[in-house]
This record gives C-alpha cells, sequence and structure tokens, in this order.
C-alpha cells in the first residue's frame, strides 16, 4: 500500500527550489491551476503552492485552495514520477467546484506523467 502522507521532505520550502522549477521553464494549465515541473534526483516528488492575493483577498479562501491542492497531490503522489511541482491558481475556485477541480488536476498530474 503506497505512504499517503504529506510529510516535510514532499514540500517545497526554499525560495532557490522554486526558481529552479520557474527556470526550467516546463508548464501545463489547466481552467484553474498551472502546473510547473523540474524532474528531481530524489526519491519521491516535492510540492510548492501560490495562491496569490489577487485571486482571492481572503486569507480562509487562500488556505482553503492550499488544503484542497495538498490534498489531491497526497493522494496521487505515488503515481507522479520523480518531480519538484509548484502550482499556481489562475482563478478561485470554491467546495461547489471541487468535483471539477478534482477531474482538472488528475488530468494535469495525466499529462504530466506522458
Amino acid at each position: 500500500m503506497p505512504e499517503l502522507g504529506f510529510p516535510r521532505q514532499a514540500r517545497l520550502t526554499e525560495t532557490d527550489d522554486f526558481s529552479s522549477v520557474f527556470n526550467f521553464r516546463k508548464r501545463i494549465s489547466g481552467p484553474h491551476l498551472a502546473l510547473y515541473y523540474r524532474p528531481n534526483q530524489l526519491s519521491r516528488s516535492r510540492l510548492g503552492l501560490i495562491v496569490g492575493k489577487k485571486t482571492a483577498r481572503s486569507s480562509v479562501r487562500r488556505n482553503y485552495m492550499r488544503r484542497v491542492l495538498r490534498e489531491l497531490f497526497r493522494h496521487q503522489q505515488s503515481k507522479l514520477k520523480n518531480v519538484d511541482i509548484v502550482i499556481r491558481v489562475h482563478s478561485p475556485f470554491y467546495r461547489s467546484e471541487y468535483p471539477s477541480l478534482a477531474l482538472e488536476f488528475n488530468e494535469l498530474v495525466f499529462r504530466l506523467n506522458r
């Protein structure tokens, strides 16, 4: 059974890590999300999230979006290759849009693995 946790090793925390992903210049986009990626030499995938104030003014909404994206990543991380991923939210999403967002995230992961 695959590990479904989200430990500290699965997070992008350093500014240099984010910069290296953006400098690699590989991106996959959907209606709500842009997924930037870069292969890494580690034994697992890592995730970084960007939800700006322009996307959602309220910190409650931004934190909800981060929680949802972390949860979606947590369930899909066993299917991912060893990559560093930065997800940038383009347009806000709400609870009523969760099923369509989950489909969008799964489609992005599928396209990334191709």
